[in-house]
């Protein structure tokens, strides 16, 4: 059995609300639009690049247009590692996994190509055996297809896979491709996301909460 811990990115991974936040304040700026705090973009976080700008735009009264989006991706994806880093115990759980035998993939609803840069960037692509962008599939989380493309990508089966993320987004994908999942209730995402999967109060609770939702029988 090759096991297959496969994670989220924003919210999960890394803290990159910062980074989003400043490049959605920049693309307000050259609308003449109001700039946003931090919690609200944290809230406006988790089904991708698209979802974030139209929603961004709809809290300030504008409509979507695919120029915004276009200006969106080019800019945060240029700067995506400037105040961005993982969580704290993120590489200390990663290596932790890693010497257990675990095998690691990343699912997220970030472009791939602003994914790729920001793991390049943050000393971490190395780490990863697939990488299942927003982008990289026909479908994306919450659609199970989007976690079991990335496990076909992996090299990895259903059945010995463990999904972690911090959104409900991470919960129904996991649910509906017949993974078990893990919560990161540390991360973005409300605790009544966690939809009664067991939640990691910090990245030094995931391994060995990964190694039991994977024994469960």
């Amino acid at each position: 059995m090759s096991k297959l811990a496969v994670f989220d990115l924003d919210g999960t991974l890394v803290d990159s609300a910062p980074d989003l936040r400043a490049a959605l304040n920049r693309l307000m700026g050259t609308r003449g639009l109001a700039p946003f705090a931090l919690p609200e973009v944290i809230a406006l976080v988790g089904d991708g690049a698209r979802a974030l700008v139209e929603r961004a735009l709809a809290a300030r009264g504008a409509a979507f247009d695919a120029a915004a989006l276009d200006a969106f991706l080019a800019d945060y994806t240029a700067h995506a590692a400037v105040e961005t880093r993982p969580f704290p115990g993120i590489p200390a759980a990663l290596d932790a996994l890693e010497a257990a035998g675990w095998r690691l993939a990343l699912c997220t609803n970030k472009p791939e190509a602003a994914a790729r840069e920001l793991l390049a960037a943050l000393g971490l692509a190395h780490r990863f055996a697939a990488l299942g962008g927003g982008d990289s599939f026909p479908t994306r989380k919450p659609d199970p297809g989007h976690l079991l493309a990335t496990l076909r990508a992996a090299g990895g089966k259903p059945e010995d896979a463990v999904m972690i993320g911090d959104h409900h987004n991470d919960i129904a994908a996991a649910a509906g491709a017949g993974v078990p999942a893990v919560f990161a209730g540390y991360g973005y995402g409300p605790r009544a996301m966690a939809g009664g999967a067991p939640v990691a109060e910090s990245a030094a609770d995931l391994p060995g909460l990964i190694a039991r939702a994977l024994a469960r029988p």
